[in-house]
């Protein structure tokens, strides 16, 4: 393949809301909190050609028994707050947050999108989420007030309505006009109504048009429902799968739904997340990421992880000795709250973990190695450089979300080592080509409806 046949790798750098891939105890890691994590990470990533710096964000102190869990972030600042303060530090990097589409409204979140996007001179992103949880919507006015079935009805209306509010003003609705100041060109610009049957509005948006016309839209979906929901609404989406087959079975899915919406495929990109270990050798990086996941499973990530499944206080269980004897409690208050969960069928999951165990002598211990995802590239820089350019050329994704289990310096080591070699191939940018998150992504500007 010539240096021009070849893909264009989109590259986003993160720093995860809460999580266990993050190392907190090593004497590298810095704070989780302060500005210079964010700084440091965006700019890093600014460094290396990346395309966006993306921001999780939890609504909710992650809980065990009723009590915060002590393993966590227990004070991540607000994300829109974060994300504008990079916007006067770096330059060309995108900036995509984490925003809730069932608790928040839709005019706050147009508001404060339209602002970033200005602030940032069109880099600003959006990655539309959903709750349905009554723990995180206690937080709110609205406490859990959605079934699961809507969750998704809310947020198609929510990001419909919210780009409607975009829409309102023309690009050409600001005059200027040195003797009288700013005035409007356009007398109706900002005027929106929304009937619907989760909003009724009506009013003035108060913020222009943006320079990139609209920020940009990422969402994740796995079900049906929401593979839809992506691939109507999506401008980038995450996607679950980082290894071959299953990453191309994905991509061509939701490309080929993209098409059924009378979208153009190469319009919306599809990025997984990714992790990493580099080091001089194959057997050299092979043993820090033993090391690295020896360091993420640590007793206490091992205990709150099987106690999300049982639904119970395993405390007085031995980690190192047999799985818990008992069945676990699906129709009991959750144990562990404020988690993501993603085993559907807990007495199903309990079983095949124990047939797992038995047939291979595993303790909780053993059985945590087992089912805790192993780094995603490990090798020298010029193997992690074949691996994720290899991924990308074949339509596994058009890029990788990279972390990393140190925070804020670990994504130094592959901007420094990996970053050159995907250049010098012709797999990734040497610089910047636009000044919008669109121009970089090669993304068109929306057509105002």
């Amino acid at each position: 393949m010539s240096r021009t046949d070849r893909k264009q790798i989109i590259l986003a750098a993160y720093v995860g809301g809460v999580n266990e891939h993050t190392l907190w105890e090593d004497p590298d890691a810095g704070s989780q909190i302060a500005f210079s994590t964010f700084r440091h990470v965006a700019q890093t990533a600014e460094r290396g050609r990346f395309d966006y710096f993306f921001l999780a964000e939890g609504l909710a102190l992650r809980a065990r028994g009723g009590e915060v869990f002590d393993h966590d972030i227990a004070g991540r600042p607000d994300t829109l707050t974060v994300l504008a303060a990079l916007a006067a530090v770096t330059e060309h990097i995108g900036l995509v947050g984490t925003l809730n589409a069932t608790f928040n409204e839709p005019y706050e979140l147009a508001r404060q999108l339209a602002s970033l996007d200005h602030l940032s001179g069109g880099r600003a992103g959006w990655n539309v989420v959903t709750s349905f949880d009554a723990f995180t919507g206690a937080n709110f006015r609205r406490g859990g007030f959605l079934p699961h079935a809507q969750r998704y009805e809310r947020a198609e209306e929510t990001v419909a309505t919210v780009r409607e509010l975009w829409d309102t003003w023309a690009e050409d609705a600001i005059l200027a006009d040195k003797a009288s100041g700013v005035f409007l060109a356009d007398p109706a610009a900002g005027a929106f109504t929304r009937r619907s049957g989760q909003f009724d509005i009506d009013g003035r948006f108060t913020v222009p048009r943006s320079p990139q016309g609209r920020p940009l839209i990422v969402q994740a979906g796995v079900s049906s429902q929401g593979r839809d929901f992506a691939a109507a609404n999506s401008d980038a989406i995450f996607s679950p799968y980082d290894r071959l087959p299953e990453a191309k079975e994905f991509y061509a899915d939701i490309k080929a739904r993209v098409a059924r919406f009378g979208r153009d495929p190469d319009h919306v990109k599809i990025l997984p997340a990714a992790s990493f270990v580099l080091g001089d050798t194959l057997a050299e990086a092979e043993e820090k990421a033993r090391y690295v996941k020896d360091q993420q499973l640590s007793d206490r990530t091992i205990l709150v992880t099987f106690e999300q499944v049982w639904n119970r206080d395993l405390s007085g269980y031995d980690i190192d000795g047999p799985l818990p004897d008992v069945d676990p409690d699906p129709a009991g208050a959750p144990f562990i709250q404020g988690r993501a969960f993603i085993y559907p069928d807990r007495l199903e999951t309990v079983r095949t973990w124990r047939a797992l165990a038995e047939e291979r002598g595993l303790t909780l211990r053993g059985l945590a190695h087992e089912i805790a995802q192993d780094a995603v590239y490990v090798g020298t820089p010029a193997q992690v450089a074949d691996q994720l350019d290899a991924f990308v050329q074949e339509d596994g994704a058009d890029g990788v979300v990279i972390g990393s289990h140190l925070v804020p310096s670990g994504l130094d080591e592959f901007v420094d080592h990996v970053v050159p070699l995907l250049q010098e191939r012709g797999s990734l940018r040497t610089d910047y080509e636009g000044t919008t998150l669109r121009d970089n992504l090669r993304l068109p500007v929306p057509v105002r409806a």
